[in-house]
């Protein structure tokens, strides 16, 4: 009787364990995706004004300095201080080792950016981007300062904290970029609004994870962090090899006011993907190393993921497809729609983007960084070839490859890492459906309308207004019709609450 007592006061105990672990992921992913979305309408409110205010040809030049940027930015030892996620336990001397690291490789990749600006600028055939790149050699100096005092509140799924110093930094960034943008700073404007950011984070995070410590620059037996970091830094490496190539090909062999138009499509297209997936895989990752010895949970977790997000994303995307002309016209402004093409092809592609991305905390949290890496190398391979072969007709052809390489990408993936959680591509392809067939629906209903029902002589706010309403009507709808329980499904995780025990 008393073990039988014991036994069910332990079955509680787990139970209760189980529900307060629910809670805090729960809580973690609303902290770190409402401050994002909050964030992200501070910084795209700033961002619109200062593109009526700045020209294509300022926006290709900065283009061109990110790719530079983005190549040496996998070098910043992030992947070794998010070993310390992925440990099981942690003592105080691993952190100091670790910001030792930071410190080291971001020095030495800030005196790099600085010495290598020339360079850069010949390949380019653009001496400003020289002067451009000296200043942004900055940034790499504060990330030892944000990117420990992360790891250390997410290991804790601590990201109520991080969401106050993203707002601060968020707003220090967009008053930085207005106030110069409407100085006349021109494509300074893009290289100093970063810094205001950056340096706000990296102040406001270490104060508030109270980062006093000093750094050591013993690296005897951190073989755990340096080997999973390593591998994390191939990943990002061979990573930023598919996302910068486009850019770094097309830089070449284009204009920067045309590289301008292409860049920004590239920016409106990827903000789903960009800005709102990667919040919940910083939360996904320690919550899959929590539960990594459940393999059921986690493949529950990880479908469930799937289906909510493309129940978001997919309408997204397929309305960005039937509404961009209108979108760039009043957002941006006429001189700007010429990027409407490429968002077009781009946003389309990157529906199957978004669920590829994902594979990636779950890898990482079984231990099976490798496995990430071997995935952006297939990545890396995939998609420069098709950047090369489609610029061949042109900054068109190259929207195009992202149609082309992006299914062949989610293919590989889901080949490598599906079968580490148990499931088969038909699991994951179940799973997009329920959000991706009332997307490509309800995008044929609203293209029609926007053929046979609203004029295209009426002016851009006044279309985009009635298709964006009769797309979220018709979105709507279907899923009502068809989809009622996935609907169910989002708001109870929302909502959800543990049912009281029964007193019997």
């Amino acid at each position: 009787m008393v073990g039988e007592t014991a036994e069910n006061k332990g079955s509680t105990d787990e139970k209760e364990s189980a529900t307060a672990f629910r809670d805090r992921v729960r809580s973690a992913v609303i902290w770190r995706s409402g401050s994002q979305i909050l964030a992200q309408i501070i910084t795209w409110a700033s961002t619109l004004l200062v593109i009526r205010l700045l020209n294509p040809a300022d926006y290709g030049l900065f283009a061109m300095t990110q790719a530079i940027l983005a190549f040496l930015t996998f070098l910043n030892g992030w992947g070794f201080a998010s070993a310390l996620v992925q440990s099981d336990s942690v003592d105080p001397f691993r952190i100091r080792q670790a910001f030792g690291l930071l410190l080291l490789l971001n020095a030495m990749l800030a005196a790099m950016l600085f010495f290598g600006g020339p360079l850069a600028a010949a390949y380019y055939g653009q001496p400003k981007v020289a002067e451009l790149l000296r200043v942004q050699s900055l940034l790499f100096l504060a990330i030892p300062f944000i990117a420990l005092p992360e790891v250390i509140m997410s290991r804790a799924l601590d990201f109520r904290r991080q969401a106050v110093v993203n707002l601060a930094a968020a707003t220090a960034g967009a008053g930085t970029a207005l106030a110069c943008a409407l100085s006349g700073f021109g494509v300074w404007t893009l290289v100093y609004a970063p810094l205001a950011m950056f340096w706000t984070r990296a102040i406001g995070l270490t104060i508030l994870a109270r980062l006093l410590v000093w750094p050591s620059f013993d690296f005897k037996g951190c073989g755990q962090i340096i080997g999973f970091g390593s591998a994390i830094l191939f990943s990002q490496l061979f990573w930023l090899v598919q996302s910068q190539s486009d850019v770094f090909i097309a830089g070449r062999l284009f204009d920067p006011h045309a590289l301008g138009l292409y860049a920004e499509a590239l920016f409106l297209s990827q903000i789903f993907m960009a800005k709102f997936v990667p919040p919940l895989n910083e939360v996904a990752f320690p919550a899959y190393s929590r539960i990594k010895d459940d393999p059921a949970a986690m493949r529950r977790g990880f479908l469930k993921t799937v289906r909510l997000l493309m129940l978001v994303s997919a309408p997204f995307y397929c309305g960005l497809t039937v509404v961009a002309a209108p979108l760039v016209e009043t957002l941006f402004g006429p001189k700007w729609l010429g990027m409407a093409p490429y968002v077009q092809h781009i946003s389309l592609a990157l529906m199957l983007m978004t669920v590829q991305i994902l594979f990636a905390p779950v890898n990482n949290a079984l231990g099976k960084p490798s496995v990430t890496m071997f995935v952006s190398l297939g990545g890396a391979i995939i998609f420069p070839t098709a950047f090369l072969i489609g610029s061949q007709w042109g900054l068109i052809g190259m929207a195009w490859a992202w149609l082309v390489a992006a299914p062949l990408l989610l293919l590989y993936t889901v080949r490598l890492s599906a079968r580490l959680i148990g499931l088969s591509l038909w699991d994951i392809v179940r799973a997009m459906l329920p959000g991706l067939a009332p997307a490509l629906m309800m995008a044929i209903g609203v293209e029609l309308a926007a053929e046979l029902i609203v004029p295209f002589h009426w002016a851009a706010p006044i279309r985009l207004g009635l298709l964006v309403g009769l797309g979220v009507a018709l979105y709507g709808a279907i899923l009502w019709t068809f989809e009622r329980d996935v609907i169910a499904e989002g708001i109870q995780i929302v909502r959800r609450r543990e049912p009281a025990a029964d007193p019997a």
